[in-house]
């Protein structure tokens, strides 16, 4: 097992000494620590007045559009890539329409997914002169990348990453596609065409940046001569909990236990009214017993900044309508601004259109500056 010494590249002041040790292996397992260290100090940068070490920051973000996107995205993600964007980060959201197709047979009603995916990133906030909106299927060169990526992972890398575990697991036995068993390289290629160093997740989703950071190692060692063609990209960890749905379960479209951004005032409030309680009257935040109570209380306090224990104090022995009412009440009143854009958004689907395509624009000079480097490092610039 070879050791090398890596930095937060192009990331923090010289100030600061973020030096720590990563293996050439994926191990998902024992980098969770390293990886919070890297993304505090990333967080250090970007929150810090006038750091100079923000213009050379780019974010790489997005979704798979699988479907009409909900108050889960909106918590955990579309608030924070406005945030970034605002605080003059360097971002790209990519709508993932070819990995809709890693664990299914079809890609559904594919281009009202992506559209719907564009009308709530803008009306969320994200500016399109200042972020990079695009799909996959419009940018050749990015999924060109995947070709030297494949030679530098092994067949067991892959089966043991904990995400194609888990999406393997959720197709019910179905056979392993091969784009879903390089569903992480794929990724990769997406991190690294536009050179992306921060991208914002989960804890969960880490194992997709560990991988990407073996990917960007090797290929400066072995087709690079050393030099750094790609940095190695690092986890903005978000502080934001797993929300769960309305029945107390993971939020997902196909559970139907979430609340979609395209969702009117009324519509909210049936979908919560319908939302899966307990039989106790008293209102509490305990996660260990009342799964269902906690993720309403979750919901609340994602929309109003309060803690989900002083919501639960407030409500107290209000039961589940008074439970209900507050977060109806917070819902409605928090997506209140979004869907007046929304709406206004929808009204010019030709504005939507071009946004889109002006960002695959950007997004395919970026890719095929990328493609020229590699296949010139590789000795391949014919």
């Amino acid at each position: 097992m070879n050791i090398t010494t890596s930095t937060v590249e192009n990331a923090v002041d010289n100030s600061v000494d973020t030096t720590v040790e990563t293996t050439d292996d994926v191990s998902f397992d024992s980098s969770f620590e390293t990886a919070r260290v890297r993304s505090d100090t990333l967080r250090a940068v970007i929150d810090g007045p006038d750091s100079p070490s923000r213009r050379r920051l780019r974010v790489l973000t997005g979704d798979r559009p699988t479907g009409a996107l909900h108050i889960g995205h909106y918590l955990a993600s579309l608030r924070q890539r406005v945030e970034l964007q605002d605080k003059g980060i360097d971002t790209f959201v990519v709508i993932a329409d070819y990995q809709v197709i890693t664990d299914r047979d079809a890609v559904g009603a594919i281009d009202d997914n992506v559209m719907g995916c564009v009308l709530d990133y803008l009306a969320a906030g994200i500016d399109p002169a200042r972020s990079t909106i695009f799909t996959h299927s419009a940018v050749p060169a990015l999924n060109q990348l995947m070709l030297p990526f494949l030679s530098l992972v092994t067949d067991s890398e892959l089966r043991r990453n904990p995400t194609v575990k888990d999406e393997l697991a959720a197709t019910d036995g179905r056979p392993m596609s091969g784009l879903l068993l390089t569903y992480p390289v794929h990724q990769a290629a997406d991190i690294l065409f536009c050179h992306g160093n921060v991208v914002p997740i989960g804890k969960d989703n880490l194992p997709h940046v560990e991988q990407t950071r073996v990917i960007a190692r090797r290929f400066n060692r072995r087709y690079a001569g050393g030099e750094t063609v790609f940095a190695e990209p690092d986890a903005l960890l978000t502080h934001t909990p797993l929300l769960l749905g309305l029945d107390g379960h993971k939020m997902s479209k196909s559970r139907g236990n979430t609340i979609m951004l395209g969702m009117s005032a009324d519509e909210t409030a049936r979908a919560i009214r319908k939302a899966r309680t307990d039989g106790e009257r008293t209102i509490t935040y305990d996660p260990a017993t009342r799964p269902e109570v906690v993720s309403l209380l979750e919901i609340a306090s994602g929309f109003t900044g309060r803690t989900p224990v002083a919501i639960a104090q407030e409500i107290g022995d209000g039961g589940a309508a008074g439970l209900k009412r507050v977060v109806t009440e917070a819902v409605n009143a928090g997506l209140a601004q979004h869907r007046r854009r929304r709406a206004e958004l929808a009204a010019d689907h030709g504005y939507l259109r071009r946004v889109l395509a002006e960002g695959n624009a950007r997004a395919n000079e970026v890719a095929d500056a990328t493609l020229a480097t590699v296949r010139s490092v590789m000795g391949m610039p014919y």
